[in-house]
């Protein structure tokens, strides 16, 4: 059932310039002329809801799956949304929040670059009366009663346990760890659920850590020449390697392939993007993990929907869950969802449920491979 609403919801995502422009509606993300389409789908619009999204350079996913999602999500609640997003400029992401804030936007949702602006924006929200939500990264000492993401700790059990299963017949195999930006919540999460199930096979001696590296911004390009530095250091020796997301691992997998070892070493990644796949299908990348953002764009849209109506109870009945806010000393409610573990075997999941087409990942080289999987 669930795979028949995706795959309904994202075939209206893909058709929905033709579909808008036979309603006369606007197809732009900056929210102009959504009122008439938020009329149609969701009864009457509810006002204007801002998202501001963080970068698109260490991921695709901003811009592929959450700024479509998104927006479809908030108009089916009846909002016109405005999704905007920093590309990784702090004083963009702040610029882009304080034109929201004197638009006098209904909700603001909020996926920052880093907690210090994200706090701050939060914060200036609030005091022009705006709730805030939090989206897929939470702003360690903000103000957002609420946040909505993955259970970002059990994505990096599912990388440690990934890499765990990869190596679990070599005994001793070396480890290098390639982790996200320190000032992003969600990477200090994602390493904590890493060693969750890594450091007992670290102090066990089934697995050797090499060295354990943040990479600033989650830039792709620094990770690799970190990753390679690393390796020169160990004597260009590795057996798998722990990489925060896809973007990371792809940059992993060039210096590997430049040595001659890709496909020899395991490597772990994150968000199902379409080099990911590919580079699981090649067999270069061990894993991803699978985070179905419409379930995290729904989430938040029904959760600001009940805010723009000043429902907190019906908030608070969404908002189930805790999150720990060590810095702001305080526990935010929070909507966590359910990510999933993608190997070789599992990839044609992603594409049945219609987060990747099939053409983008079963290019020439790998059309064997997906017709070996029943990818089509």
């Amino acid at each position: 059932m669930r795979t028949k609403r995706l795959l309904a919801f994202l075939a209206a995502v893909l058709g929905v310039t033709l579909t808008l422009a036979a309603c006369g509606a606007n197809t732009g993300g900056g929210g102009d002329g959504g009122d008439a389409e938020a009329g149609q789908d969701g009864g009457g619009s509810l006002g204007t809801v801002g998202v501001i999204l963080p970068e698109t350079a260490s991921s695709s996913r901003w811009e592929g799956f959450d700024k479509p999602m998104l927006e479809q999500a908030l108009r089916a609640e009846g909002f016109d949304p405005d999704v905007q997003n920093a590309q990784g400029d702090v004083q963009k992401f702040t610029t882009l929040a304080d034109g929201m804030i004197a638009q006098g936007v209904k909700v603001l949702v909020i996926a920052s670059i880093n907690s210090e602006v994200g706090s701050a924006v939060a914060a200036k929200a609030n005091n022009a009366g705006i709730p805030t939500i939090d989206y897929d990264r939470l702003n360690l000492g903000g103000s957002s009663d609420y946040y909505v993401s993955f259970d970002n700790v059990k994505v990096g059990e599912l990388q440690g346990q990934g890499i765990a299963d990869a190596l679990k017949d070599k005994r001793g195999a070396q480890i290098i760890e390639i982790e996200g930006a320190p000032t992003d919540n969600n990477a200090t999460l994602f390493h904590k659920g890493q060693r969750n199930v890594l450091q007992p096979l670290y102090d066990s001696g089934q697995l050797e850590l090499v060295r354990s590296q943040p990479i600033d911004d989650w830039n792709n390009q620094a990770g690799g020449r970190v990753f390679e530095q690393i390796l020169t250091g160990n004597g260009g020796k590795v057996d798998g390697v722990v990489a925060a997301n896809d973007g990371l691992a792809g940059a992993v997998i060039t210096v590997l392939r430049k040595n001659g070892m890709n496909g020899q070493v395991p490597v772990t990644g994150q968000d199902a993007t379409p080099d990911g796949l590919k580079a699981i299908l090649r067999g270069d990348q061990y894993m991803t993990v699978f985070k179905p953002v419409m379930e995290e764009a729904e989430a938040t849209a029904k959760l600001a929907a009940a805010l723009a109506k000043g429902d907190t109870a019906a908030a608070d009945a969404l908002a189930k869950d805790v999150s720990e806010d060590p810095k702001g000393n305080r526990k935010v409610k929070s909507v966590l969802l359910e990510p999933y573990l993608i190997t070789k075997d599992e990839v044609k999941r992603v594409v049945d449920e219609g987060y990747v087409k099939a053409s983008e990942i079963c290019t020439p080289d790998l059309k064997s491979v997906c017709a070996d999987l029943g990818i089509s």
